[in-house]
């Protein structure tokens, strides 16, 4: 008798970017026998991370997060989620602890605009994750073709 293998695991590290049409496509593409979280980490201002203020920031990423939470569901994808760490690197290894990924996927905004990637946030976490990491760009509605980074 056969042993049921179990689901791929997707991690998927998105904020601004979570409600676009072309991240939920490349997720539900991926998504047969896939299991799938979307941590958007709490984007904050210096000063408002200085003062300890992340309530607005934690409040924005929970309305983007549960959007499109709700989209990847109706578009038949095993999902959950989590608003995470402001730091996506640290968002990433908290998420990493309880949902062991067998794929990273990040969403940034293009290179101009993203802070994310002025960071290196992509290669830093193919250098610090051993795991195959596909990078989606966003810009806007416009978005360019998903990129396996690392594998």
């Amino acid at each position: 008798m056969a042993v049921p293998s179990r689901p791929r695991r997707v991690l998927v590290i998105s904020n601004e970017t979570v409600e676009a049409e072309v991240l939920r496509e490349t997720i539900a593409a991926r998504a047969a026998a896939t299991q799938v979280v979307v941590v958007a980490p709490a984007l904050n201002t210096r000063l408002r991370h200085w003062l300890s203020d992340e309530d607005p920031a934690r409040r924005a990423a929970e309305r983007r997060l549960s959007g499109a939470l709700a989209a990847l569901r109706a578009a038949g994808v095993d999902v959950d989620g989590w608003v995470g760490d402001a730091d996506p690197l640290v968002a990433i290894e908290d998420a990493l602890a309880v949902f062991p990924a067998h794929e990273l996927l990040i969403a940034t905004h293009p290179e101009a605009r993203s802070n994310w990637l002025a960071h290196d946030l992509v290669g830093r976490a193919c250098a610090r994750f051993s795991l195959p990491v596909l990078h989606v760009v966003v810009d806007g509605v416009v978005a360019q073709p998903p990129v396996l980074v690392a594998a």
